[in-house]
């Protein structure tokens, strides 16, 4: 099983955190990760240029020529690991709050269930984990999520997790062939693509995605979400709504 994740970059020259990257990519075997640089005004390309550089075959790099959006970025990408025959395509946050070492064990759920084709990371504070996120993003993301529940008719804890692996179905390139009407909570919407379209086969697409609770999740300095970004989220939620109302 050959596995590409995606990791968008918009102006990460900073702190993009190389070392991370390397030591991963050089001990995951089959696997590779595929940075998007999103038109960033610094040196992101160059940073992740050099990068791949240093291993290329675990890291590659492309470059959008105009900022689209994270939506884009990582459509692009998927597109691209499509073209190169990946059988499991996933993106991951470049800040990486979620470690690179889950990744193993979201390809683990598809290889062990054939049924599942989307595995996604769940950001739920239990006994035992180390899941630290600022109390104002915590609750506004609680309310987020019922929200989206309700809207998707699934119980889904956390939408919003930059830590998602999909098995390349031809579902699943339908779901990503069309630019996303958000470029920030594309998140929901691809759900809604999959749902929508497993209920044109008659099938209930909750049965085929899997949230996995995390061990280690941290906020991270420097983060581009902030709180108005919520209120532009709720917007799209209803864009989203509406569309999916005028296509059925």
């Amino acid at each position: 099983m050959r596995t590409i994740v995606v990791v968008p970059c918009y102006n990460e020259a900073q702190r993009l955190p190389r070392q991370t990257f390397l030591d991963f990519a050089r001990t995951w075997s089959g696997g590779q990760l595929l940075f998007v640089n999103d038109g960033s005004r610094d040196e992101t390309a160059a940073v992740i240029t050099e990068l791949a550089a240093s291993a290329p075959q675990s890291l590659t790099a492309m470059s959008l020529a105009t900022n689209g959006g994270k939506a884009e970025a990582v459509r692009q990408g998927f597109l691209r690991a499509f073209a190169e025959g990946a059988d499991v395509v996933g993106f991951w946050d470049a800040d990486l709050a979620t470690p690179l070492g889950v990744i193993p064990r979201f390809e683990t759920v598809l290889q062990e269930r054939p049924g599942i084709d989307i595995v996604m990371g769940a950001r739920v504070r239990l006994l035992g984990t180390a899941v630290e996120r600022r109390p104002l993003r915590h609750y506004l993301g609680r309310g987020f999520a019922t929200v989206v529940s309700w809207m998707l008719e699934a119980n889904v804890y956390d939408t919003q997790c930059g830590a998602k692996l999909f098995r390349a179905t031809p579902l699943i390139r339908e779901v990503f062939a069309a630019p996303f009407l958000s470029r920030w909570v594309f998140d929901v919407e691809l759900l809604a693509r999959y749902l929508d379209a497993r209920a044109r086969l008659g099938e209930d697409g909750r049965e085929g995605i899997r949230e996995l609770p995390l061990d280690d999740w941290h906020d991270v300095a420097g983060s581009k979400v902030r709180s108005q970004d919520f209120v532009r989220a709720g917007i799209d939620l209803a864009r989203i709504s509406l569309a999916r109302r005028r296509s059925q």
